[in-house]
Protein backbone atom coordinates (compact mmCIF):
# COMPACT_ATOMS: atom_id res chain seq x y z
CA UNK A 1 0.00 0.00 0.00
CA UNK A 2 1.42 3.69 -0.99
CA UNK A 3 0.89 6.16 2.08
CA UNK A 4 1.35 9.36 2.14
CA UNK A 5 1.88 10.65 5.69
CA UNK A 6 1.49 14.73 6.10
CA UNK A 7 3.56 15.72 8.78
CA UNK A 8 6.51 14.32 10.72
CA UNK A 9 6.43 15.95 14.24
CA UNK A 10 5.22 13.71 17.37
CA UNK A 11 1.98 12.30 15.59
CA UNK A 12 3.30 11.52 12.50
CA UNK A 13 6.33 9.43 14.15
CA UNK A 14 3.35 7.93 16.09
CA UNK A 15 1.83 6.73 12.92
CA UNK A 16 4.57 5.78 10.81
CA UNK A 17 6.21 3.63 13.44
CA UNK A 18 3.59 1.17 13.29
CA UNK A 19 3.13 1.39 8.90
CA UNK A 20 6.56 1.10 8.55
CA UNK A 21 6.24 -2.61 10.22
CA UNK A 22 4.01 -3.33 7.08
CA UNK A 23 4.68 -3.87 3.46
CA UNK A 24 3.66 0.08 2.78
CA UNK A 25 5.66 2.41 0.45
CA UNK A 26 5.19 5.95 3.38
CA UNK A 27 6.11 9.17 2.26
CA UNK A 28 6.49 11.66 4.76
CA UNK A 29 5.97 15.41 3.63
CA UNK A 30 6.68 18.29 5.87
CA UNK A 31 8.38 21.84 5.89
CA UNK A 32 10.68 21.21 8.71
CA UNK A 33 13.72 19.23 7.64
CA UNK A 34 15.18 18.19 10.61
CA UNK A 35 11.98 16.73 11.31
CA UNK A 36 12.51 14.59 8.25
CA UNK A 37 15.75 13.87 8.85
CA UNK A 38 15.36 12.73 12.17
CA UNK A 39 12.38 10.29 10.74
CA UNK A 40 14.83 9.36 8.15
CA UNK A 41 17.28 7.79 10.52
CA UNK A 42 15.11 6.09 12.08
CA UNK A 43 12.70 4.61 9.11
CA UNK A 44 12.63 3.37 5.77
CA UNK A 45 10.37 6.46 4.62
CA UNK A 46 10.97 8.96 1.56
CA UNK A 47 10.61 11.96 2.78
CA UNK A 48 9.33 15.32 0.50
CA UNK A 49 10.05 18.59 2.19
CA UNK A 50 7.18 21.23 1.82
CA UNK A 51 4.10 22.33 2.78
CA UNK A 52 1.85 19.80 2.62
CA UNK A 53 -1.44 21.98 1.81
CA UNK A 54 0.47 23.14 -1.45
CA UNK A 55 -1.13 20.84 -4.43
CA UNK A 56 2.94 20.38 -6.02
CA UNK A 57 3.84 19.42 -2.71
CA UNK A 58 1.33 16.28 -2.85
CA UNK A 59 1.64 15.80 -6.84
CA UNK A 60 6.29 15.47 -5.78
CA UNK A 61 5.05 13.05 -3.21
CA UNK A 62 3.30 11.22 -5.73
CA UNK A 63 -0.43 11.73 -4.68
CA UNK A 64 -1.20 11.07 -8.39
CA UNK A 65 -1.19 7.21 -7.46
CA UNK A 66 -1.63 7.25 -3.40
CA UNK A 67 -4.02 4.40 -1.81
CA UNK A 68 -4.34 6.62 1.22
CA UNK A 69 -3.32 9.68 2.46
CA UNK A 70 -2.92 10.78 6.27
CA UNK A 71 -3.34 13.95 7.20
CA UNK A 72 -1.53 14.50 10.69
CA UNK A 73 0.19 17.67 10.94
CA UNK A 74 -0.23 20.01 14.26
CA UNK A 75 -2.49 22.71 12.91
CA UNK A 76 -6.25 20.82 11.94
CA UNK A 77 -7.17 23.40 8.85
CA UNK A 78 -4.07 21.97 7.07
CA UNK A 79 -5.05 18.44 7.92
CA UNK A 80 -8.53 19.18 6.06
CA UNK A 81 -7.16 21.28 3.40
CA UNK A 82 -5.00 18.76 2.45
CA UNK A 83 -7.98 15.85 2.48
CA UNK A 84 -9.54 18.44 -0.18
CA UNK A 85 -6.63 18.43 -2.68
CA UNK A 86 -6.10 14.94 -2.02
CA UNK A 87 -10.05 14.51 -3.15
CA UNK A 88 -10.22 17.29 -5.82
CA UNK A 89 -7.42 16.94 -7.57
CA UNK A 90 -5.72 13.71 -7.09
CA UNK A 91 -8.87 11.25 -6.34
CA UNK A 92 -7.04 9.48 -3.33
CA UNK A 93 -9.53 6.73 -2.47
CA UNK A 94 -8.65 6.92 1.61
CA UNK A 95 -8.43 10.22 3.42
CA UNK A 96 -8.10 10.38 6.93
CA UNK A 97 -7.20 13.50 9.19
CA UNK A 98 -6.13 14.87 12.55
CA UNK A 99 -8.68 16.83 14.15
CA UNK A 100 -8.08 17.48 17.81
CA UNK A 101 -10.77 20.92 18.33
CA UNK A 102 -13.80 20.48 19.98
CA UNK A 103 -15.41 23.05 17.58
CA UNK A 104 -14.56 20.38 14.90
CA UNK A 105 -15.48 17.21 16.06
CA UNK A 106 -18.36 18.37 17.40
CA UNK A 107 -21.82 16.33 16.50
CA UNK A 108 -23.52 19.52 15.69
CA UNK A 109 -21.52 19.66 12.25
CA UNK A 110 -20.64 16.33 11.63
CA UNK A 111 -22.78 17.19 7.94
CA UNK A 112 -19.47 18.79 7.02
CA UNK A 113 -17.40 15.81 6.80
CA UNK A 114 -18.81 14.25 2.97
CA UNK A 115 -17.77 14.61 -0.46
CA UNK A 116 -20.02 17.54 -1.14
CA UNK A 117 -18.21 19.07 1.60
CA UNK A 118 -15.42 18.54 3.37
CA UNK A 119 -14.13 15.00 1.87
CA UNK A 120 -12.35 13.37 4.88
CA UNK A 121 -13.45 9.86 5.32
CA UNK A 122 -12.32 8.96 8.88
CA UNK A 123 -11.50 11.97 11.61
CA UNK A 124 -9.21 11.13 14.35
CA UNK A 125 -8.93 13.04 17.39
CA UNK A 126 -5.54 11.83 19.24
CA UNK A 127 -5.24 14.11 22.14
CA UNK A 128 -8.61 12.99 23.01
CA UNK A 129 -8.57 9.52 22.26
CA UNK A 130 -5.40 9.47 24.61
CA UNK A 131 -7.46 11.44 27.69
CA UNK A 132 -10.58 9.31 26.86
CA UNK A 133 -8.18 6.12 27.79
CA UNK A 134 -5.99 7.77 30.76
CA UNK A 135 -9.91 8.56 32.23
CA UNK A 136 -10.99 5.12 31.74
CA UNK A 137 -7.77 3.43 33.42
CA UNK A 138 -8.20 6.08 36.44
CA UNK A 139 -11.96 4.58 36.52
CA UNK A 140 -10.27 1.35 37.24
CA UNK A 141 -7.74 1.72 39.84
CA UNK A 142 -5.78 -1.22 39.74
CA UNK A 143 -5.41 -1.98 35.84
CA UNK A 144 -2.91 -0.99 33.84
CA UNK A 145 -5.12 -0.61 30.19
CA UNK A 146 -8.56 -1.37 29.47
CA UNK A 147 -10.08 -0.84 25.68
CA UNK A 148 -13.69 -1.58 25.07
CA UNK A 149 -14.99 -4.55 22.69
CA UNK A 150 -18.49 -6.13 21.61
CA UNK A 151 -19.76 -2.46 21.49
CA UNK A 152 -18.87 -1.61 25.25
CA UNK A 153 -20.07 -4.64 26.73
CA UNK A 154 -16.87 -6.63 27.11
CA UNK A 155 -13.29 -5.13 27.73
CA UNK A 156 -10.49 -6.05 27.07
CA UNK A 157 -7.95 -5.50 30.17
CA UNK A 158 -4.36 -5.33 30.83
CA UNK A 159 -3.21 -6.36 34.75
CA UNK A 160 0.75 -6.53 35.93
CA UNK A 161 0.80 -9.72 37.73
CA UNK A 162 2.51 -8.49 41.53
CA UNK A 163 3.94 -11.57 43.64
CA UNK A 164 1.31 -11.43 46.22
CA UNK A 165 -1.41 -12.09 43.53
CA UNK A 166 -3.72 -14.91 44.70
CA UNK A 167 -3.90 -16.60 41.51
CA UNK A 168 -0.03 -17.33 41.27
CA UNK A 169 0.73 -21.27 40.16
CA UNK A 170 -2.83 -21.74 39.58
CA UNK A 171 -3.82 -23.33 36.12
CA UNK A 172 -5.92 -20.96 34.07
CA UNK A 173 -8.13 -23.73 33.33
CA UNK A 174 -8.55 -23.41 37.07
CA UNK A 175 -8.59 -19.82 37.81
CA UNK A 176 -12.09 -19.20 36.77
CA UNK A 177 -13.47 -21.45 39.92
CA UNK A 178 -11.74 -18.94 42.50
CA UNK A 179 -14.19 -16.04 43.41
CA UNK A 180 -16.57 -17.21 40.96
CA UNK A 181 -14.31 -15.43 38.03
CA UNK A 182 -15.61 -15.74 34.48
CA UNK A 183 -12.43 -14.34 32.26
CA UNK A 184 -10.98 -15.13 29.27
CA UNK A 185 -7.00 -15.24 28.72
CA UNK A 186 -5.96 -13.57 25.90
CA UNK A 187 -2.26 -13.16 25.99
CA UNK A 188 0.55 -13.20 28.72
CA UNK A 189 3.80 -10.95 28.02
CA UNK A 190 6.68 -12.84 29.59
CA UNK A 191 10.30 -11.08 30.13
CA UNK A 192 9.10 -8.96 26.80
CA UNK A 193 7.91 -11.84 24.81
CA UNK A 194 4.07 -12.39 24.08
CA UNK A 195 2.78 -15.74 23.79
CA UNK A 196 -0.44 -17.09 24.05
CA UNK A 197 -1.17 -19.36 26.82
CA UNK A 198 -2.35 -22.99 27.03
CA UNK A 199 -4.53 -23.80 30.04
CA UNK A 200 -1.95 -25.14 31.72
CA UNK A 201 -0.44 -22.41 31.98
CA UNK A 202 0.34 -20.82 35.09
CA UNK A 203 1.11 -16.65 36.17
CA UNK A 204 4.00 -15.72 37.49
CA UNK A 205 5.26 -12.08 39.20
CA UNK A 206 5.90 -9.84 36.69
CA UNK A 207 3.61 -11.20 33.67
CA UNK A 208 1.58 -8.51 32.02
CA UNK A 209 -1.61 -10.51 31.03
CA UNK A 210 -4.39 -9.42 29.20
CA UNK A 211 -7.86 -11.17 29.72
CA UNK A 212 -11.29 -10.06 28.17
CA UNK A 213 -13.78 -9.42 30.95
CA UNK A 214 -17.59 -8.39 31.08
CA UNK A 215 -18.50 -4.71 31.43
CA UNK A 216 -20.21 -5.63 35.33
CA UNK A 217 -17.60 -7.86 36.75
CA UNK A 218 -14.16 -5.52 36.16
CA UNK A 219 -13.81 -4.31 39.55
CA UNK A 220 -14.23 -8.15 41.19
CA UNK A 221 -11.73 -9.20 38.56
CA UNK A 222 -9.51 -6.86 39.55
CA UNK A 223 -9.62 -7.83 43.28
CA UNK A 224 -9.49 -11.58 42.39
CA UNK A 225 -5.84 -11.19 41.19
CA UNK A 226 -4.95 -9.06 44.02
CA UNK A 227 -4.72 -5.56 42.36
CA UNK A 228 -7.28 -3.59 44.06
CA UNK A 229 -6.43 -0.07 45.33
CA UNK A 230 -7.84 2.66 47.10
CA UNK A 231 -10.20 5.30 44.51
CA UNK A 232 -8.51 8.15 42.74
CA UNK A 233 -10.10 11.24 44.07
CA UNK A 234 -6.56 13.37 44.46
CA UNK A 235 -5.04 14.01 41.12
CA UNK A 236 -1.77 15.55 39.96
CA UNK A 237 -1.35 16.55 36.28
CA UNK A 238 2.58 17.24 34.81
CA UNK A 239 2.34 18.88 31.39
CA UNK A 240 -0.38 21.33 30.20
CA UNK A 241 -1.34 20.68 26.63
CA UNK A 242 -4.66 19.55 25.12
CA UNK A 243 -4.74 16.58 26.61
CA UNK A 244 -4.44 18.11 30.31
CA UNK A 245 -7.15 20.31 29.12
CA UNK A 246 -9.50 17.37 28.21
CA UNK A 247 -8.66 15.56 31.35
CA UNK A 248 -9.19 18.84 33.51
CA UNK A 249 -12.54 19.55 32.00
CA UNK A 250 -13.80 15.75 32.58
CA UNK A 251 -13.14 15.67 36.04
CA UNK A 252 -14.53 19.54 37.09
CA UNK A 253 -17.14 17.58 36.12
CA UNK A 254 -16.61 14.56 38.15
CA UNK A 255 -18.32 14.45 41.62
CA UNK A 256 -15.83 11.42 42.84
CA UNK A 257 -13.10 13.42 42.32
CA UNK A 258 -11.40 15.63 45.26
CA UNK A 259 -8.92 18.23 43.76
CA UNK A 260 -7.21 17.75 40.58
CA UNK A 261 -3.93 20.08 40.55
CA UNK A 262 -1.68 20.80 36.85
CA UNK A 263 2.05 21.82 37.15
CA UNK A 264 3.28 23.60 33.55
CA UNK A 265 6.52 25.31 33.30
CA UNK A 266 5.20 27.67 30.49
CA UNK A 267 4.10 30.53 31.73
CA UNK A 268 2.10 31.34 28.64
CA UNK A 269 0.54 27.59 28.76
CA UNK A 270 -0.18 27.90 32.50
CA UNK A 271 -2.05 31.19 31.92
CA UNK A 272 -4.19 30.14 29.04
CA UNK A 273 -5.25 26.43 31.34
CA UNK A 274 -6.07 28.48 34.02
CA UNK A 275 -8.30 30.66 31.73
CA UNK A 276 -9.85 27.52 30.49
CA UNK A 277 -10.32 25.53 33.43
CA UNK A 278 -11.92 27.00 36.69
CA UNK A 279 -12.07 24.15 39.76
CA UNK A 280 -8.48 22.72 38.48
CA UNK A 281 -5.84 24.57 40.40
CA UNK A 282 -3.01 25.11 37.53
CA UNK A 283 0.90 25.80 38.99
CA UNK A 284 3.33 27.49 37.22
CA UNK A 285 6.68 26.35 38.03
CA UNK A 286 9.49 23.73 37.79
CA UNK A 287 7.80 20.44 37.30
CA UNK A 288 10.51 18.62 39.73
CA UNK A 289 10.89 21.82 42.38
CA UNK A 290 10.34 20.43 45.74
CA UNK A 291 8.25 23.94 46.29
CA UNK A 292 6.18 23.16 43.85
CA UNK A 293 5.77 19.61 44.17
CA UNK A 294 4.64 21.03 47.65
CA UNK A 295 2.20 23.18 46.48
CA UNK A 296 1.02 20.61 44.26
CA UNK A 297 0.62 18.47 47.47
CA UNK A 298 1.97 15.36 45.42
CA UNK A 299 2.17 13.18 48.71
CA UNK A 300 -1.41 12.71 49.21
CA UNK A 301 -2.31 12.79 45.55
CA UNK A 302 -3.58 9.31 44.52
CA UNK A 303 -2.75 9.50 40.70
CA UNK A 304 -0.47 11.64 39.32
CA UNK A 305 -0.67 11.51 34.89
CA UNK A 306 2.60 13.07 33.29
CA UNK A 307 1.69 14.06 29.87
CA UNK A 308 4.75 16.38 29.23
CA UNK A 309 6.24 15.83 25.39
CA UNK A 310 9.76 14.59 26.89
CA UNK A 311 9.34 11.12 27.42
CA UNK A 312 12.28 10.87 29.79
CA UNK A 313 10.34 13.63 31.82
CA UNK A 314 7.26 11.92 31.99
CA UNK A 315 9.15 8.79 33.10
CA UNK A 316 11.02 10.68 36.15
CA UNK A 317 7.52 12.55 36.88
CA UNK A 318 6.31 9.12 37.91
CA UNK A 319 8.76 7.86 39.18
CA UNK A 320 9.35 10.39 41.57
CA UNK A 321 5.58 10.53 42.65
CA UNK A 322 5.89 6.52 43.21
CA UNK A 323 8.40 7.09 45.33
CA UNK A 324 6.31 9.17 47.29
CA UNK A 325 3.67 6.62 47.88
CA UNK A 326 1.71 7.61 45.21
CA UNK A 327 -0.93 4.90 43.89
CA UNK A 328 -1.57 5.68 40.91
CA UNK A 329 1.06 6.89 38.10
CA UNK A 330 0.61 7.11 34.29
CA UNK A 331 3.05 8.01 31.56
CA UNK A 332 2.12 9.29 28.23
CA UNK A 333 4.91 8.06 25.64
CA UNK A 334 5.83 9.21 22.58
CA UNK A 335 8.95 6.86 21.63
CA UNK A 336 7.66 2.86 21.77
CA UNK A 337 11.00 1.95 22.71
CA UNK A 338 10.57 3.26 26.10
CA UNK A 339 7.64 0.97 26.53
CA UNK A 340 9.70 -2.24 26.93
CA UNK A 341 12.62 -0.38 28.91
CA UNK A 342 10.86 0.98 31.27
CA UNK A 343 8.65 -1.35 31.89
CA UNK A 344 8.73 -3.05 35.94
CA UNK A 345 10.96 -0.85 36.85
CA UNK A 346 7.84 0.52 38.94
CA UNK A 347 4.26 0.16 38.58
CA UNK A 348 3.94 3.33 36.93
CA UNK A 349 1.24 2.65 33.38
CA UNK A 350 2.54 3.37 30.41
CA UNK A 351 0.38 4.66 27.77
CA UNK A 352 1.56 4.64 24.21
CA UNK A 353 0.50 7.41 21.94
CA UNK A 354 1.05 5.49 18.87
CA UNK A 355 -0.77 2.28 19.91
CA UNK A 356 -4.01 4.55 21.11
CA UNK A 357 -3.34 6.64 17.26
CA UNK A 358 -2.85 3.44 15.40
CA UNK A 359 -6.14 1.86 17.04
CA UNK A 360 -8.14 4.37 15.34
CA UNK A 361 -7.17 3.70 11.69
CA UNK A 362 -6.39 -0.24 12.04
CA UNK A 363 -9.62 -0.95 10.39
CA UNK A 364 -8.44 1.10 7.25
CA UNK A 365 -4.86 -0.47 6.70
CA UNK A 366 -5.72 -4.00 7.44
CA UNK A 367 -7.24 -5.95 4.68
CA UNK A 368 -9.30 -7.95 6.59
CA UNK A 369 -13.17 -7.05 6.83
CA UNK A 370 -12.84 -5.90 10.29
CA UNK A 371 -15.53 -4.45 12.55
CA UNK A 372 -13.28 -3.17 15.30
CA UNK A 373 -9.38 -3.21 15.69
CA UNK A 374 -6.77 -2.29 18.20
CA UNK A 375 -3.29 -2.04 18.44
CA UNK A 376 -2.61 -3.86 22.26
CA UNK A 377 0.43 -5.14 24.18
CA UNK A 378 3.10 -2.94 23.54
CA UNK A 379 2.90 -3.05 19.94
CA UNK A 380 3.04 -7.28 20.11
CA UNK A 381 0.00 -7.85 18.22
CA UNK A 382 -3.44 -6.41 17.41
CA UNK A 383 -6.99 -7.27 18.58
CA UNK A 384 -9.00 -7.97 15.92
CA UNK A 385 -13.26 -7.65 15.80
CA UNK A 386 -14.82 -9.57 13.12
CA UNK A 387 -18.16 -10.31 11.86
CA UNK A 388 -18.66 -13.37 9.74
CA UNK A 389 -21.11 -12.48 6.64
CA UNK A 390 -22.65 -15.33 4.53
CA UNK A 391 -19.90 -14.84 1.86
CA UNK A 392 -16.85 -15.39 4.13
CA UNK A 393 -14.96 -18.74 3.93
CA UNK A 394 -14.78 -18.89 7.16
CA UNK A 395 -18.37 -19.98 7.95
CA UNK A 396 -18.68 -23.39 8.57
CA UNK A 397 -15.15 -24.45 9.78
CA UNK A 398 -14.17 -25.15 12.71
CA UNK A 399 -11.79 -22.86 15.36
CA UNK A 400 -9.09 -25.23 14.82
CA UNK A 401 -9.50 -25.48 10.78
CA UNK A 402 -8.84 -21.98 10.25
CA UNK A 403 -5.03 -21.96 9.77
CA UNK A 404 -4.20 -19.27 11.93
CA UNK A 405 -0.53 -18.66 13.27
CA UNK A 406 0.21 -20.83 16.79
CA UNK A 407 1.64 -17.30 18.11
CA UNK A 408 -2.26 -15.85 17.01
CA UNK A 409 -6.03 -17.23 18.59
CA UNK A 410 -9.58 -16.71 18.49
CA UNK A 411 -10.21 -16.18 21.81
CA UNK A 412 -14.09 -15.50 22.28
CA UNK A 413 -16.97 -15.62 19.62
CA UNK A 414 -20.05 -13.51 20.64
CA UNK A 415 -22.94 -15.55 19.00
CA UNK A 416 -26.39 -13.80 19.33
CA UNK A 417 -26.29 -12.70 23.38
CA UNK A 418 -24.21 -15.52 24.49
CA UNK A 419 -19.93 -15.15 24.88
CA UNK A 420 -18.60 -18.15 24.40
CA UNK A 421 -14.65 -18.45 25.30
CA UNK A 422 -14.02 -20.30 22.38
CA UNK A 423 -11.54 -23.47 21.67
CA UNK A 424 -10.39 -25.26 18.81
CA UNK A 425 -13.61 -27.92 18.01
CA UNK A 426 -16.16 -24.69 17.93
CA UNK A 427 -17.43 -24.23 14.52
CA UNK A 428 -18.07 -21.04 13.37
CA UNK A 429 -21.33 -19.61 12.04
CA UNK A 430 -22.60 -17.00 10.14
CA UNK A 431 -23.59 -14.00 11.60
CA UNK A 432 -20.98 -14.57 14.83
CA UNK A 433 -18.97 -12.23 15.70
CA UNK A 434 -15.20 -12.86 16.17
CA UNK A 435 -12.50 -11.46 18.74
CA UNK A 436 -9.09 -12.69 17.39
CA UNK A 437 -5.58 -11.53 18.89
CA UNK A 438 -2.89 -11.47 15.68
CA UNK A 439 0.38 -11.55 16.85
CA UNK A 440 2.65 -8.67 15.29
CA UNK A 441 4.42 -11.07 12.88
CA UNK A 442 1.11 -13.00 11.88
CA UNK A 443 -0.76 -10.16 10.77
CA UNK A 444 -0.67 -10.86 7.11
CA UNK A 445 -1.34 -14.54 7.85
CA UNK A 446 -4.56 -13.20 9.58
CA UNK A 447 -5.10 -11.00 7.12
CA UNK A 448 -5.93 -13.62 4.08
CA UNK A 449 -7.66 -15.90 6.39
CA UNK A 450 -10.32 -13.05 6.65
CA UNK A 451 -9.97 -10.88 3.98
Amino acid sequence: MKIIVCGAGQLGKSVVSYLAKGNNDIIVVDDNQYDLDELSKEFDILPIQGKPSHPDVLERAGAKDCDMILAVTETDEINMIVCQLAYTLFNIPKKIASVNSKTFIDPLWGMLYNDNHLPIDLLISPDIDIADNILKILQYPGCAGILPVLDGKYYVMTLNIKKDCPLLEVPLVEANRHDDLNIGFINIIRNNVSFVPDMYETLQPGDEVNILVADKDIYSTISAFGLEKQANERLVMFGGDEISEYIGDKVEHDDSIISCRLIEEDIEKARKLARKLNHVVVIHGEMMSDVILKEADLAHADAVIALTDNDKDNLLASLLASKNGVGTTISVINTPSYNNLMFNITDNILVDRSAITISKILKEIRKARLKEAYSVAREMGEIWEIRLEEENMCCGKKIGELGLAKTSRVFAVLRGEELIYSDQTIKLNCGDVLLIYVDSAAIRQAEQIFC
